[in-house]
Formats: structure tokens, sequence, C-alpha cells
């Protein structure tokens, strides 16, 4: 992506650089200021290619976090109003300046009720900027967010942030079935984490922590899969007949299952861990929610993983499907002879070692 532009080292620093100025700032001007650039120094990496699908993706996602960043200062502004001061951790604040606030969070990450808009952005993106937009673009506004519950007790806004946090992994549940388009099944994936997220940031900030490093690792080690075999759809999975895509669809078998959170790998011990930190801080029973769009998006995950077992099987038994000759040149596929044991140990190896230590912290609590 970056040899393709030649100022993309620059967009690139500008967006990692920038959130990290939100997440250490203590104001809200300057939590906006960093917001809104590191935005546009992720616009120009959404259309390095010049694609018009790509263009009009960005609009979408231009459109939207100008409309959040408007609310975020709006909100930020009200309370201004009543405390002179833009310290953002201040305890006497507009609970509506503060509502605000929390709901153009919530837009940034498209989260429920504002969800709608993040399917139609991912579906046209390259894998790498599908990466970015899953993972890092999601690490200051769930972290802001985390800091506002801690800083502030407002019980009915927490209330009404669990309410939503169990809606979103509803929505993420719901809106992934039948789809076939693997960018809009991991667009409502992400709405269904970032439920997950939230609701860890409403418990435990530790919990969080964890459960935002696995889903970027898992994140990493699905992207890197579909971007070596440039994968379009679980059909197209289906159709390849050699051995090396037989090498990918198993490693995308135990990613997705994993990033739904199917016992024992490492998708699992991130919901794991949510759970045993609300059992200890919050009631247990807003867990329920969560776990509900969590099946329902195992459901759909293995609905689409027998399927596309079963287009492989009839691909191989049709007529004149020979497997295709090899090629002296390295073919993208080659790399999932090094992908695959990493994943199979990361999900594996990684799950039991993050099971032991968050027993080991909850015996310490």
């Amino acid at each position: 992506m970056l040899s393709m532009m030649p100022v993309g080292f620059l967009f690139s620093f500008i967006t990692f650089l920038l959130y990290i100025l939100s997440l250490s700032s203590v104001h809200w001007l300057s939590i906006w200021v960093g917001l809104e650039i590191n935005m546009m120094g992720f616009i120009p990496l959404l259309i390095y290619r010049g694609l018009t699908m790509e263009t009009e993706s960005s609009i979408k996602y231009f459109i939207m976090q100008a409309l959040g960043s408007s609310m975020l200062m709006f909100g930020s502004l009200m309370s201004f109003d009543l405390s002179l001061s833009w310290e953002a951790w201040q305890y006497q604040t507009n609970p509506l300046g503060l509502t605000l606030i929390i709901l153009s969070l919530f837009l940034k990450l498209g989260a429920f009720p504002f969800h709608f808009w993040l399917p139609e952005v991912m579906m046209n993106l390259s894998w790498i900027n599908c990466l970015i937009f899953t993972t890092w673009q999601k690490l200051a506004p769930v972290f802001l967010l985390t800091a506002m519950t801690q800083s502030w007790n407002y019980q009915t806004i927490v209330s009404a942030l669990f309410i939503m946090a169990g809606f979103s992994s509803i929505i993420g549940g719901l809106g992934g079935i039948n789809q076939t388009q693997i960018r809009t099944l991991l667009a409502y994936s992400s709405i269904g984490h970032v439920g997950w997220m939230t609701f860890c940031a409403l418990t435990s900030e530790s919990a969080l922590k964890i459960y935002f490093i696995i889903y970027t690792l898992i994140s990493i080690c699905l992207f890197a899969n579909l971007w070596t075999s440039d994968t379009k759809s679980f059909r197209h999975i289906g159709t390849l007949k050699n051995e090396t895509a037989k090498l990918n669809q198993l490693t995308l078998i135990f990613i997705l299952l994993s990033l739904g959170g199917m016992p024992p790998l490492l998708g699992f011990a991130a919901k794991w861990t949510a759970i045993s930190f609300s059992c200890i801080i919050s009631s247990p029973a807003l867990i329920f929610p969560l776990l509900l769009g969590s099946l329902m998006s195992l459901f759909y995950y293995l609905t689409l993983l027998f399927s596309m077992t079963f287009s492989s099987s009839m691909a191989l038994i049709s007529p004149g499907n020979q497997l295709p000759l090899q090629s002296s040149t390295i073919s993208p596929y080659s790399l999932n002879t090094l992908l695959t044991p990493t994943i199979l140990i990361i999900n594996f190896a990684g799950a039991f070692l993050v099971l032991a230590m968050i027993s080991m912290s909850v015996d310490f609590l």
C-alpha cells in the first residue's frame, strides 16, 4: 500500500501519531484535534488505489466521522459552559454534554445505534485498510469511553451503555446471517466485538486491554490470510483446488472460529476475560445479550464454513477439475505455509496462556 503512494509513510505517521495525542490528552480540545487530524491522515490511505468504490467509501467515512466530531465538540462546549474548563475528566459536567460526547464516540466506533454506516464503508476497502479500520481506528474512542465511565458516575448513562453494548453484539450477530461477502461479514463481526469492548470498558480497564489485544492479534492473522490469498467471498475459497488453497481454507476456518469465540481458541479467552471480570465487578446477568450475539455469530461462521467445505468437495469431484501446474515464481499462497503454523500456535497456545493468567488474576482479586 505505502509503496504505491509516495506520501503514504507521511499519512501513516499522522494516523498513528495523532491517535497517541488523543489518548494522552486531558483537554477536550486537544482530543478533538487529534481525532480530526487522524481522520485526515487515514482518508488518503483509503483512496490510494484511485478506485471509484474506495472513493465512495472514503466519502461515507468522512461524513460519519465529521458528524461524530461535531457532536464531540458541541458536547465539550456544553461542558465548558458549565465549568469554564476544557478538562476532560473533571467531575462536574453537563449531563447533556456528556451524553453527546458518548454518542459521538459510539458514532465513530460504528456501534449501536450508529452501526448502519460501517458495513457500507468496509465492503470496498483493501485488506490492509480493513485491518487498520477495525483495530487501530477503534483504539482512541474505546479507551476514551473507558476513561469517561471511570471519571463520571452517572448511573443512568452507564445503564444505557450496557444496553447499547448488548444491542451491538446482537446486531453484529443478526447482520452477519446470510452474508457471503467476507468484508461485509467481518464488518458485522466488528460491530459485535465493539459491543464486547464497550462492556469491558464499563467493567474493567484490564479486561478491555486484554480483549483489545487479543482481538487485534486475531484480526492481524485473519487479514494476513485473506491478503495473501486475495479472497473476496467464501464461495471463491471453496472453488480453489490446489494444496495451498486447502491450507488456506484450514487456516481461515480456525481464525474465524477463534474470532467467534469457539473454545479452546484465543477468541474464547478474550470473551472469558470479559465474563470473569463481569462476575467480579458487575452483575453477571448483563453478559447474556453479549453471549446471545456471540452464539449467533458462531452460527453463521459455522454455516459458512460448512458451505465452503461442501463447495470445495463438489469442485474436486466435478469433471475437468485438475490441479494447476506449479509455477516457478513465488505465489502469495506460499506464504500460508508460514502463516498456518504461526496462526495455530497463537490460537491454541495463546488461549491457554491467557486463560491461565486470567484465573490467576481472578484468584488474586
